[in-house]
């Protein structure tokens, strides 16, 4: 059996490391075909669109992590068949599901790297991004709003620049931690962010309210508030790119949306299809071991047209199940996990129906 688990898993790695090398190159023509022309029309040279499209590779290949596993699958468990090996095994006194055991511990394995590839993937993203971005006047600033902050602190600003980063005319209102009445006021004529330091307010005035009704006014040239910790980029009425926040900026970017009255389902939906994706890969190979059982005598063809019209169809709902929670028709979680759902109920069905 050790021999069985052994060319089982030889097989199927050999055949998924060949798609995940291949379908990232495929991703990448396509993506420079589409936007080729503007590259250039941005100005952007040879060497720093390859440096660009480097940073792009994990996503790419996070993007072939499901596709790949379900083509290994498929065509290893087909070729078993095609050459009787299953059915000897059968004979042997081996169950077809003692079989799908390796595939699914590779699985297992491949989700892991899929989750933890996840969390790179934004920052590989960011980087490719400084390069390829065309930064537009309206991503670049936000006018008149009001922000409500994680400790329920709220600002009112004029104007919002991310380049440079400066909040003009504030007007921020601070909460007492346990009352909730106000315990700060501050006014400031603007405010330029530092890296190091954060937002530094300048020229503008201090109120602390106090519960006996004598009020302390302090007028100051700068100031630093405890708190208010936001990024000029986290205060955009819309984050400028998803994709490129990590799990960790997305939450604090939801709940600031939430804060301030905004449907924050976008963000929701794109953290939770980041870790379906990765799942995925799991899902697929369950899915995809049994359904290669039922090719009888058919040849390559079949695992082909298999793996082909399966990736399209979870592709599909993915991209239809995605939509439909950003716009709210379906909750934002439900609506990044229905694929798999649906692929592993399927799955699960053909693993019953398959003869052990």
């Amino acid at each position: 059996m050790k021999i069985l688990d052994l060319l089982i898993i030889r097989t199927f790695t050999g055949i998924f490391l060949l798609f995940v090398i291949g379908a990232p190159l495929l991703f990448l023509i396509g993506d420079i075909v589409e936007n080729l022309d503007q590259y250039f029309g941005r100005g952007l040279t040879t060497s720093e669109l390859i440096m660009a499209y480097l940073f792009m590779l994990p996503e790419f290949v996070s993007w072939s992590f499901p596709i790949a596993a379900l083509v290994a699958a498929v065509f290893t468990v087909h070729s078993m068949t095609q050459h009787r090996e299953i059915l000897a095994a059968k004979a042997g006194g081996i169950s077809f599901h003692r079989l799908m055991v390796p595939l699914l511990l590779i699985g297992l394995v491949l989700t892991g790297i899929g989750l933890v590839l996840n969390e790179a993937v934004p920052l590989a993203k960011r980087q490719s991004g400084q390069i390829l971005r065309n930064e537009t006047f309206s991503s670049l600033l936000r006018s008149d709003f009001v922000f409500k902050g994680s400790d329920e602190r709220t600002i009112t600003a004029q104007r919002l620049t991310i380049v440079p980063p400066l909040l003009s005319q504030i007007l921020m209102e601070v909460p007492h931690p346990i009352t909730g009445e106000l315990a700060e006021h501050i006014q400031a004529r603007d405010a330029p962010y530092h890296e190091n330091s954060g937002w530094i307010f300048r020229d503008g005035y201090l109120r602390i309210v106090r519960e006996e009704g004598s009020n302390l006014t302090f007028y100051f040239d700068s100031l630093r508030t405890n708190g208010f910790v936001e990024s000029p980029s986290s205060l955009l009425e819309v984050p400028e790119d998803e994709d490129e926040m990590t799990t960790a900026e997305i939450d604090r970017m939801a709940a600031n949306i939430s804060r301030s009255g905004g449907d924050p389902s976008f963000l929701i939906v794109k953290k939770e299809q980041r870790t379906a994706i990765a799942v995925a890969t799991l899902v697929i190979i369950l899915f995809g071991g049994p359904l290669a059982t039922r090719s009888g005598r058919s040849g390559t063809t079949y695992g082909i047209g298999v793996a082909l019209g399966s990736t399209i169809l979870y592709l599909l709902l993915f991209r239809i199940a995605g939509a439909a929670g950003k716009v709210g028709a379906l909750h934002p979680v439900f609506a990044a996990w229905v694929p798999n759902l649906i692929f592993l109920v399927c799955g699960l069905i053909l693993l019953r129906r398959v003869r052990t």
